[in-house]
C-alpha cells in the first residue's frame, strides 16, 4: 500500500487515496485548536490524502467548519464526504433518516463547508422507524439537485444494504456506492457478509478503526497498566480490560504485538498493514488529532505484509472474528430495544 496507488471507490471511478482523513477529532470532541486542526489537514493534503470524511454531528458542526475553513481555495483537490442522521443540537426533531431532515441536513452541512456540493453524502447509521424508500429518495433527490455527487451508508447490516439496492433498482434511483464500517485486526465481523455483499453490488467500502479505538496501539498488554483512553467517556466499558469481555480481546492484542515485534514492525504499523491489505477496501479512515499521529499513520502506509503474517493474524484473530458487540459499531435496534423483543 501506498498514498500514491489511488483506489477506486467501488464502481464509481472515483480515484481515492488509500488513506481517508477522518475529522471525527477536530473541535471540542478533541482538537479544540481551529489553527492547528486546519494545519494537521493541509499537511495530510500535501501528503497524498486526498479524501475527507466528516460528519455534522462531530463536535456539533465544529467539525464540518474547520474543514471548510482548511478547503478554502482547495476544495477542487479534495473528494468530500460527511455524515447525517445523528443529533447536532439538544433538539430531537434535528436528526434522523427522514426525507424533512436530510434536506436541511445537507444545507446546513455544505453553508458550514463553505461549498456548493458534497462528493460522497452518508446515511450515518440506519433507523429502524423511516422507511428505507424515504431516505434513498431524498438522496436521489439530492443527487439530481447537483447538491451530491452520491451518497453511501454506514454501519449498515447486510440485508439493509440490500435493502437499500433493491430501493433503488426498483423506483429507478441512484444507488448507494459506498458502505463504511469499522474494521481491524480485532474487528474482522464484515469479513463475513457485509464484504462480499459489497463486493456483489460494487459498492466502495471505507473503514474505520484500524487501532481498533486504541486497543491496537501497543499500549494494551498483559500485566501493564490499562492505559487512559481519551474516548472511554463515549463507549462506556469498552475500554475496560478488568470486564470479563474484554479478557479474549487483550489477550489478542497481546499476541499481535508480538507478532508485530517478530515480524520488525510496530503494532500499529501491522495494523495499518492488516486494513489495507483487503482487496474489497476501497480507503482506511485515519483520524489523528496530531500531527505526531499522522506521522505515525503515514509511516505505516507503505507497509505490505507477507501471506505467512497473513496466516499468522488468522490463527489469532480467525477471520470473521469480532469480541464486543459495541465493537460492530451499532448494536441493532431488535437487541438493544427490549420493546422489540417482547409482547406487551
Amino acid at each position: 500500500m501506498s498514498l500514491s496507488d489511488l483506489r477506486t471507490l467501488g464502481r464509481t471511478g472515483v480515484r481515492i487515496s488509500p488513506f481517508v482523513l477522518g475529522t471525527m477529532n477536530f473541535g471540542a470532541r478533541g482538537n479544540t485548536s481551529h489553527e492547528e486542526s486546519v494545519a494537521l489537514i493541509h499537511r495530510a493534503l500535501d501528503a497524498g490524502i486526498n479524501t475527507i470524511d466528516t460528519a455534522d454531528t462531530y463536535s456539533r458542526g465544529e467539525s464540518e467548519i474547520i474543514v471548510g475553513k482548511a478547503l478554502a481555495g482547495r476544495r477542487d483537490q479534495v473528494i468530500l464526504a460527511s455524515k447525517f442522521h445523528n443529533s447536532v443540537d439538544d433538539d430531537p426533531s434535528h436528526r434522523g433518516n427522514s426525507r424533512r431532515w436530510i434536506v436541511r441536513a445537507v444545507e446546513d452541512s455544505l453553508r458550514r463547508l463553505g461549498t456548493d456540493h458534497l462528493d460522497l453524502y452518508q446515511v450515518h447509521r440506519p433507523e429502524s422507524i423511516t422507511a428505507i424508500d424515504e431516505t434513498v429518495g431524498a438522496l436521489d433527490d439530492l443527487v439530481r439537485a447537483g447538491k451530491i455527487r452520491y451518497y453511501g451508508t454506514s454501519v449498515f447490516s447486510p440485508a439493509e444494504l440490500v435493502e437499500v439496492q433493491w430501493s433503488a433498482d426498483r423506483r429507478r434511483w441512484h444507488r448507494a456506492v459506498s458502505e463504511q464500517v469499522p474494521y481491524s485486526l480485532l474487528v474482522r465481523g464484515i469479513e463475513r457478509e457485509t464484504l462480499p455483499i459489497a463486493r456483489k453490488y460494487g459498492l466502495g467500502v471505507l473503514t474505520y478503526g484500524p487501532l481498533a479505538a486504541g486497543w491496537l496501539s501497543g499500549k494494551y498488554r498483559i500485566g501493564a497498566d490499562q492505559p487512559a483512553s481519551h474516548r472511554a467517556d463515549l463507549i462506556p466499558g469498552r475500554f475496560d480490560i478488568d470486564a470479563p469481555a474484554n479478557a479474549a480481546k487483550l489477550a489478542a492484542a497481546d499476541a499481535l504485538a508480538r507478532l508485530a515485534e517478530e515480524s520488525g514492525l510496530s503494532l500499529i504499523e501491522l495494523a495499518i498493514g492488516f486494513a489495507g491489505s483487503h482487496p474489497d477496501v476501497s480507503g482506511i479512515i485515519i483520524g489523528p488529532r496530531t500531527g505526531e499521529h499522522l506521522d505515525t499513520y503515514l509511516r505505516a502506509a507503505d507497509v505490505v505484509l507477507e501471506s505467512e503474517v497473513l496466516d499468522r493474524i488468522d490463527e489469532i484473530v480467525p477471520p470473521g472474528t469480532y469480541f464486543h458487540e459495541r465493537d460492530t459499531g451499532k448494536i441493532p435496534d431488535a437487541l438493544a430495544d427490549p420493546a422489540l423483543r417482547r409482547s406487551a
